[in-house]
């Protein structure tokens, strides 16, 4: 399954945008918070689009030779978007957490050697999620938007990424004093 092709229909669905568009909202949007694509990966997959005929683009032709394609949904390509949206699917059987599985096994490693992983991942979850907190404040000033709106989706999606990161920093925090 293409999911980045439903990702990249959502955010066309919401605003015409350009491929440089949709690659900032891969990193600087609430989308950050739970799903990543690479350039390499977003540019072959609107050509697919546009072949498929889910999306089209017109070229916005800025000074003498720049060209900007700005993508817009079809009417096929937002039916497609609408029937995944509405699709109820399995949580998946199990998220693959590379962390935890190097835990699992940490009785291979020195006392020293496990603490400084954890302490490492400690600090980069907490740095993450105050990444995240920051985009709460700048995008939300930490107050929820009015019902059906686009705005509340991302509000919970990036909600649930704070308190994901918060329960995995107390987890972390758990796993230093029982190694302590």
């Amino acid at each position: 399954m293409r999911n980045l092709k439903y990702a990249i229909l959502g955010l066309v669905n919401r605003e015409p945008m350009s491929g440089y568009d949709i690659k900032k909202a891969f990193e600087d949007r609430a989308l950050t918070s739970f799903w990543h694509a690479e350039h390499s990966q977003i540019y072959p997959e609107l050509k697919k689009l546009v072949e498929e005929g889910m999306l089209r683009f017109d070229t916005d032709i800025r000074g003498e030779q720049m060209e900007k394609k700005i993508y817009y949904i079809t009417d096929q390509g937002h039916n497609e978007f609408l029937s995944w949206l509405k699709d109820d699917v399995p949580i998946e059987r199990t998220f693959k957490d590379i962390f935890r599985l190097r835990t699992y096994y940490s009785e291979s490693l020195s006392e020293d050697e496990f603490l400084k992983l954890l302490q490492s991942q400690l600090n980069q979850h907490t740095e993450k999620r105050d990444f995240l907190a920051g985009i709460m404040k700048k995008e939300f000033n930490n107050k929820a938007p009015q019902k059906g709106t686009a705005e509340l989706g991302d509000y919970m999606v990036l909600d649930g990424a704070i308190l994901r990161e918060n329960a995995y920093i107390d987890w972390l925090q758990n796993c230093i004093k029982l190694y302590k």
